[in-house]
């Protein structure tokens, strides 16, 4: 019966032996005794001895891992409970610096504006260039971590050559005295918000729990970032909404103000106010001078009631350019302070993409706001109105004239029948139109010359575009001075570049239609000839007219196959056989009285005649041939002439003489 109870005492001893070498404070060296002592064989001891030593390295994972659940639980608790976002950051790392037993631990915000990444929490650092440190983008491991979305780490950050180096960054972490480092990126969505770090002073590698862990946490900061910038995106939307909806009420309480003036503004044009009407209670409304001008800044109306002139207003630099913003803008705009003027204000007239005019408000003590501003753009939208309306009405007044001043000029019994009623609804007297001039003026001046005789134009006359032309149709009864003041005009508007035609006095308005056509073969003549400027008569140019007024180009043709071989003599010799020439034709061809005109002996200018007679032939001085010559040689004297004026016209434009 002893044995028994011997065995039954000694087997709780063996089990509680047993339970003991499990656990981490018995050496290796007592296990191997413990087992021994059951009576295990060699083999069988040190597969025991392996597998207890397994089930104390899984005892010591579980519970490291129940720590680190509840490092995470009580984190994920302080992510509910914590408002204050640096504090909450702080506590993660200093978490993750006595979890991780790094001695150092930091987190690095990224900036989606410069795509920096800068250090913003640290724990365990001691060296203000760590602290405060700022990583370009692209440089260092922090920015390779970044761009691959995956965490990595380096045994020794000086063998670290997988991304370039930048001197701030290996200088901050000398600095600090780091060597192992590890880091995990912080993501929402797939976005880069930071990177969370775990540092060692020295060489070391880490474990995938370890990475797993600090990856945790990094997911647990991640939403304190991101749950702080919907919060920041929210303050601003909710800032923005409320500058918005003040913005309302004062548009509101603009929109409604201008309104009122809108409405006078309308009424006014309703009952046939218009500029002057809509620049008194711009005026009146606004406290300040008012001036409205057309699209060649001309003056239409100025509150002021100040005489209106049809020169154009001389704006400052400061003026044109405020107006010229207003026109791209299609807004009211201020001239700039530091200008001179006393203009403040000016709103373009447009409509769509033309330029009518302006409005320009004078400086004064009275206020600014949106709602003078709206009321300003409100008016140029009203006279935007009224430019059009008169413009439409201007245009239709001007077609029924150009029409009527081509069937004055029209042979066609069907255009002509009517004239005298629509002569007598214009105030016109058609017995006593008995002058029509014809104006010759380049295509880009026929506007301003057009307008320049309009200005002017007297009681009972008309002027139109016809035929590529300008004609004028008027009761004068001399041609010949009415062309010399329709020339002045001109001349005084765009310059002296208008030849202005007076044929022959009508004596009947059926006569106006040949007269016209005098003055057009006339102009097509002296347009070959090369003249631009002066009042002349057809009379003058009759002969010529008569021979080449069909066909004015071909009497270039006609003074090369008569006197050509003299042009081109002295142009190849550099002589001047044809001032002799037109001395002979001028002075009857008589030798003797050219000589005289010329002042040349006279068998100087026989021996210039017989040079003519060798290039002209035998015969150039009987009398059909001497005709022709003679009108060759003052056909090419008329052409030098027009010439040598259009030179003097291009010299005076260029600054010349």
């Amino acid at each position: 019966m002893t044995a028994p109870d011997s065995d039954s005492d000694s087997e709780p001893n063996e089990i509680a032996a047993l339970f003991d070498v499990t656990s981490d404070s018995v050496g290796d060296e007592h296990v191997e005794q413990v087992l021994s002592e059951f009576g295990l064989g060699a083999t069988e001891i040190t597969q025991t001895a392996a597998r207890i030593r397994a089930s104390r390295s899984e005892f010591r994972r579980l519970r490291r891992r129940e720590n680190e659940l509840a490092v995470l639980y009580s984190s994920a608790r302080e992510l509910a409970q914590v408002r204050d976002v640096d504090t909450l950051l702080q506590r993660l790392v200093n978490r993750a610096h006595d979890i991780m037993g790094t001695d150092v631990t930091y987190l690095s915000e990224f900036d989606v504006v410069t795509r920096d990444l800068n250090v913003r929490k640290t724990a365990g650092a001691v060296s203000p260039e760590l602290q405060h440190l700022q990583v370009p983008a692209g440089a260092g491991l922090v920015s390779a971590i970044a761009e691959s979305r995956a965490a990595q780490w380096v045994q020794n950050y000086s063998d670290y050559t997988q991304s370039r180096h930048d001197e701030v960054v290996d200088a901050a972490i000398v600095a600090e005295g780091l060597v192992a480092i590890l880091g995990v990126p912080m993501l929402s969505d797939g976005q880069i918000l930071g990177v969370l770090f775990a540092a060692d002073r020295r060489e070391r590698r880490f474990t995938a729990d370890q990475i797993a862990l600090l990856s945790a946490l990094a997911d647990h900061a991640s939403v304190v970032l991101q749950t702080a910038r919907a919060l920041d995106r929210a303050e601003e939307s909710a800032a923005e909404t409320g500058r918005a909806l003040d913005e309302l009420r004062e548009h509101v309480s603009a929109r409604d103000k201008s309104n009122i003036v809108h409405q006078d503004l309308i009424h006014a044009v309703l009952r046939g106010g218009g500029y002057a009407q809509v620049a008194r209670t711009l005026s009146s409304a606004l406290e300040r001078g008012t001036v409205v001008v057309d699209s060649e800044l001309r003056p239409l109306v100025k509150s002021s009631g100040e005489q209106i002139t049809t020169v154009p207003l001389s704006l400052p630099r400061a003026v044109s350019e405020a107006i010229d913003q207003s026109r791209r803008s299609g807004r009211c705009t201020f001239v700039a302070d530091d200008s001179e003027t006393v203009i403040q204000l000016v709103s373009a007239i447009t409509a769509g993409e033309s330029f009518l005019g302006a409005i320009l408000l004078n400086r004064s003590d009275a206020p600014i706001g949106p709602v003078e501003l709206r009321t300003v753009e409100r008016a140029a939208q009203v006279t935007a109105i009224l430019v059009l309306q008169h413009t439409a009405a201007a245009a239709a007044d001007r077609r029924a004239r150009d029409e009527l001043v081509a069937d004055l000029l029209s042979t066609a019994p069907e255009r002509r029948r009517d004239l005298e009623r629509r002569t007598r609804n214009l105030g016109i007297s058609l017995g006593e139109l008995d002058t029509v001039l014809v104006v010759s003026v380049a295509p880009e001046l026929r506007t301003a010359a057009l307008r320049a005789i309009g200005q002017s134009l007297p009681v009972g006359a008309l002027a139109s575009q016809h035929a590529g032309l300008i004609a004028v149709v008027s009761r004068s009864g001399n041609p010949a001075a009415a062309a010399t003041v329709v020339h002045r005009q001109i001349t005084g508007s765009v310059g002296p570049h208008a030849v202005v035609i007076a044929p022959a006095t009508a004596e009947r308005p059926e006569d106006l239609p040949a007269r016209f056509t005098s003055a057009l073969r006339t102009a097509r003549l002296l347009s070959a000839l090369g003249k631009t400027d002066g009042a002349v008569t057809t009379a003058s140019y009759l002969p010529y007219t008569v021979l080449f007024g069909e066909n004015p180009e071909s009497l270039h043709q006609f003074i090369d196959d008569v006197i050509g071989p003299v042009l081109a003599y002295d142009r190849d010799k550099d002589t001047d056989l044809t001032a002799t020439l037109r001395a002979l034709v001028r002075n009857e061809g008589s030798p003797t009285k050219a000589a005289r005109a010329l002042n040349y002996h006279p068998n100087t200018v026989v021996q210039r005649l017989e040079r003519i007679r060798t290039l002209l032939g035998h015969s150039w001085r009987e009398d059909e041939n001497f005709f022709r010559v003679s009108m060759a040689t003052r056909l090419d004297e008329l052409r030098r002439v027009g010439a040598e004026e259009a030179e003097g016209e291009t010299i005076d434009r260029d600054g010349g003489a």
